[in-house]
């Protein structure tokens, strides 16, 4: 998949196009080595707030001035009563898509493994680790895709 991912990228522009594959707490990133970085569905696997600021941080890092990261990913809302309602439509979602049992599998799932923040949250912490623009580009129920671009 990643291989099929950087052909695709790579036909749609005349840079050049590294894919980088590990755990993103623990790989070692290039300081100011890329252009864009690319994080789907990937950091709401961090667990903690000292894994998200370390993460956030080493993106930075590894962007060139006036690079960018763009994120795709599951997020959570601050406020309880929204993330009840983002839950239950992301909920009724999955029932469509399949069945109740597959709503509460990855439900379960997504409780048991995965620590989403909120997207304030992210944005919140883009700016506190160096980027100077951050930018929703979009936003359904629970989930958003969004960017930060290094000064």
């Amino acid at each position: 998949m990643l291989d099929r991912a950087t052909e695709r990228v790579g036909r749609a522009t005349t840079g050049s196009v590294r894919a980088v594959q590990g755990d993103i707490r623990e790989i070692d990133l290039p300081d100011r080595g890329f252009d864009i970085v690319l994080a789907a569905a990937v950091l709401h696997h961090l667990r903690t707030d000292s894994e998200w600021r370390a993460v956030f941080t080493a993106l930075h890092r590894a962007v060139r001035p006036g690079g960018s990261v763009w994120v795709f990913d599951l997020v959570e809302s601050s406020i309880p009563a929204v993330q009840h309602l983002m839950w239950r439509q992301y909920g009724e979602y999955l029932t469509r898509l399949k069945d109740d049992a597959y709503r509460d599998h990855v439900l379960a799932y997504v409780e048991k493994e995965d620590t989403p923040r909120p997207l304030v949250y992210q944005l919140d912490l883009l700016r506190a680790v160096g980027f100077a623009q951050v930018e929703v580009l979009h936003k359904n129920v629970c989930f958003a895709a969004f960017s930060g671009v290094k000064g």
